[in-house]
């Protein structure tokens, strides 16, 4: 594989959001040059052609990395719920009662915008391909764009437009405002079809790092085969828009699209080509380690905050996209928490914000539901004893850090009236079990001659430990584990807390990794494909792999376990559905998979509608039962009304363009 990195150009960005094409808006548009019209010819010189493929990288940064998109991908599932400081936007997304998800609000806008305007930009590089002198390689590299966009706009809405204004899959040159509908097969048709010429012509080793491959194109077809293969059962009736019949339109069934899913992921399993599973779980996810090679594509970013990452430049973060600010949504404010320091004179943030992988800014918009923690969920105290993905996911027990700020105290008091040192764990949440060992009772201390709270968060103590804890099960919209995979990491904090700790995060957003393909490959599997490996042979290789642990992310140390033969030990010998989306949580924890997941399966209602987690205040920890609304018509998103709005169309045609239920 090449080293050298593909780099994003600003022509490239007036290429992908400047073009004017059927119900496309896009923003924050660097060095604006308006067009009234652009033709496939822009594309015709070296430069041209260059910045258009380059756009196709650089217009992932405006979805993934992207807090209120993760947000309409988790919550409202059965891995997130809104937090403490939610907004309307994680309300609405909840479905709970306490806000109303509309064609209006932010959630529904998602990628709709980008991924037209992509499109376009793909379907203009191909009618210059068109004219020759370009690789099929490169058109193989577009193609997969093209597909790559449709196929999240199919899953996302239903059938969408073929017809940007200029024909179908065609370059527009000027703004049309009808549209068309298609339905759902006839977008599938254009997805496989792309892919699959993706497949057969894109190269094994990527042409510079990160860039599209013949593998990264197969993990794309199979999961695009599977999704349509479960569209086309369609076992819990759910509807779907443009109405149509559940046909492909080359007369294949479910049961060949799993065996076609099948297929392809095991070739793709079979011949790796430069990729493959890292050896541990904590080695794909580590921000020291980032763009290794289970890592299949992803929207880069770097420590360059205007130009690298989007940002603002000063450290403070937008907000809002092309930056990477998405795991500021799962971060609590720990910042909070205050600690008696050496004389017990006055109280000290023992942890500060840091620039650090599991801390970082906090925004307590998106909380982990607490009952995937507890008997019967995918984080049981049964799993977290010997299963790696739990420490290497969760920031549990966070460690003091303010001799990082210059503090002068040579440690802070803690629990049972304990001295906690720099770096010492000073809050942490213990599991299940150990919830019938905390003691609520408040430790209290004499203060400027006034008695108060040790703890000024309602923590609860442990004999024998210096820690205050709270358990999973007090798990709350205030104060819940962290997201570790996707926090922030820096190389410049100098050995402080870093001065850009408040901006997004300078890492890549991973979209695609190599582990997903045995999950897609075994899902086919259960729903009936056959081969040389069965669903169980395929969920152990990861399981195998998860009980293997050489760093600690939550005692940040070296450690040398091994528990894969009870990893194997305890996987059912069948396997289900269900057990296939549990071990997708387990691997992909609020990256953004889960909406999507359980939407494919069919499982969104069965598996969300109810929830448990604790109030909205740090003293509260015995957990409520909630209840969601979601209406088999909710399996498709709205269609951002502004986009409906700006047709010329009668109002009822209007009316008929929005999903059913909006």
């Amino acid at each position: 594989m090449k080293t050298k990195s593909i780099k994003y150009i600003f022509a490239a960005g007036l290429v992908c959001c400047g073009l004017s094409t059927t119900m496309i808006s896009c923003s924050d548009v660097l060095d604006e040059q308006p067009r009234s019209n652009l033709v496939p010819a822009f594309f015709n010189t070296d430069k041209g052609f260059e910045g258009g493929l380059n756009s196709l990288y650089a217009h992932l940064r405006y979805f993934y990395g992207n807090g209120y998109y993760l947000n309409a991908c988790e919550t409202g599932t059965d891995e997130y719920t809104y937090a403490q400081s939610a907004d309307g936007n994680f309300k609405d997304a909840d479905l709970s009662g306490v806000g109303n998800l509309t064609s209006t609000s932010s959630v529904a806008g998602g990628m709709w915008g980008t991924a037209f305007a992509n499109i376009n930009t793909c379907n203009g590089l191909l009618e210059n391909a068109a004219a020759g002198g370009v690789s099929d390689a490169l058109v193989a590299e577009v193609r997969f764009f093209r597909a790559f966009d449709y196929f999240l706009l199919v899953q996302y809405y239903g059938g969408v437009a073929l017809d940007l204004g200029a024909g179908e899959l065609k370059f527009n040159t000027t703004t049309v405002r009808t549209s068309v509908r298609k339905t759902v097969p006839e977008v599938y048709k254009v997805i496989f079809d792309d892919l699959e010429f993706a497949v057969a012509n894109l190269p094994a080793n990527p042409r510079l790092t990160g860039t599209a491959s013949k593998n990264l194109a197969r993990l794309y077809l199979s999961k695009a085969y599977l999704t349509f293969a479960w569209w086309l059962e369609n076992p819990g009736n759910i509807p779907t828009y443009p109405q149509c019949e559940r046909k492909d339109v080359n007369g294949l069934t479910a049961a060949q699209y799993y065996q076609k899913a099948y297929d392809v992921a095991l070739q793709a399993i079979n011949d790796p080509g430069p990729y493959g599973l890292m050896e541990t779980f904590y080695d794909v996810n580590v921000g020291t380690n980032d763009r290794n090679k289970e890592t299949m594509l992803y929207a880069d970013h770097d420590e360059n905050e205007k130009y690298g990452n989007g940002g603002t430049g000063y450290g403070w973060g937008s907000g809002g996209s092309p930056e990477n600010f998405a795991y500021w949504m799962e971060t609590w404010n720990y910042t909070e928490i205050t600690a008696l320091n050496s004389d017990k004179s006055a109280r000290i943030n023992p942890i500060q914000r840091e620039a650090l992988q599991g801390l970082g800014r906090p925004w307590t918009r998106m909380a982990p539901i607490a009952d995937n923690f507890l008997t019967g969920g995918v984080w049981e105290d049964a799993v977290k004893a010997i299963d790696s993905r739990y420490d290497a996911t969760f920031m549990l027990r966070y460690h003091t850090n303010w001799k990082k700020s210059g503090g002068a105290d040579e440690f802070v008091y803690g629990a049972n009236d304990m001295k906690i040192y720099p770096n010492e764990a000073y809050f942490s949440f213990v599991d299940e079990a150990s919830e019938a060992s905390i003691d609520w009772t408040p430790t209290k201390a004499t203060i400027n001659d006034k008695e108060e709270e040790v703890t000024n968060l309602g923590f609860g103590k442990i004999a024998g430990r210096a820690d205050f804890v709270k358990s999973v099960k007090n798990i709350s919209r205030k104060c819940y584990p962290n997201n570790w995979k996707i926090g922030i990491y820096r190389t410049d904090n100098n050995g402080g807390l870093g001065s850009k700790v408040n901006g997004g995060s300078p890492r890549p957003w991973t979209i695609a990794k190599f582990s997903e393909l045995y999950l897609i490959a075994a899902e086919a599997a259960v729903k009936g494909a056959t081969g040389a490996k069965s669903a169980r042979d395929l969920v152990n290789v990861l399981r195998e792999r998860a009980g293997k642990q050489t760093f600690s992310v939550n005692d940040n140390q070296a450690v040398s376990v091994d528990n894969s033969a009870a990893m194997v030990a305890a996987t059912p010998a069948t396997i289900t559905v269900d057990y296939i989306l549990d071990e997708r949580s387990r691997e992909f924890w609020g990256e953004g998979y889960r909406w999507f997941d359980l939407v494919r399966t069919q499982k969104w209602a069965e598996r969300a509608t109810t929830y448990h987690i604790a109030g909205a205040g740090y003293t509260d920890r015995d957990l409520a039962e909630y209840t969601r609304t979601i209406p088999t018509t909710f399996y498709l998103r709205p269609i951002p009304q502004d986009q409906i709005d700006g047709l010329e169309l009668s109002p009822e045609a209007k009316a008929a363009y929005q999903n059913p239920g909006y």
